[in-house]
């Protein structure tokens, strides 16, 4: 699994027009599913996100997890992350798990968060979402299970 995550002031997903999910401070995550990832990527990567520090304290320190800054969280799937441009102009997403795997990996994912966050917003699997968002600091990192221990 991969994932882009950004801290931020606020976000939110539209989808024809109509906001769908919306967050206060916290992070975006934009969650890409691969082909061979199982249940056991998605416990390893909330796992890594759910205590990583990369929230100020009072000193400006990112010495503070979502839990510690009682932050909210936007998922939103993007099988983009997955993009291989190795060759062409044309990106190839066949390192992308199929949809059935993808959307199955995707709740699954969201179900974890929930289980440790009060609020927390989604995109639609497979919409075509618009997000906004204020990155915060600017902040964002990408995290990716094949080089998660």
């Amino acid at each position: 699994m991969r994932a882009v995550v950004q801290r931020v002031t606020r976000a939110s997903v539209t989808i024809d027009g109509e906001v769908t999910g919306r967050i206060g401070a916290g992070y975006v995550v934009l969650l890409g599913v691969g082909q061979h990832d199982t249940r056991v990527q998605a416990d390893t990567l909330w796992g890594k996100l759910r205590g990583l520090r990369i929230n100020e304290d009072d000193a400006g320190k990112t010495n503070l997890s979502l839990a510690d800054v009682d932050g909210e969280v936007l998922v939103v799937s993007q099988f983009t992350l997955y993009a291989n441009c190795r060759r062409g102009r044309r990106p190839s997403f066949t390192d992308a798990a199929d949809p059935a795997l993808a959307n199955e990996l995707y709740e699954y994912f969201v179900g974890l968060v929930r289980a440790d966050v009060e609020h927390v917003a989604t995109g639609t699997f497979a919409a075509n979402m618009q997000v906004e968002l204020v990155n915060d600091g600017p902040f964002t990192i990408v995290l990716d299970t094949d080089q998660l221990a």
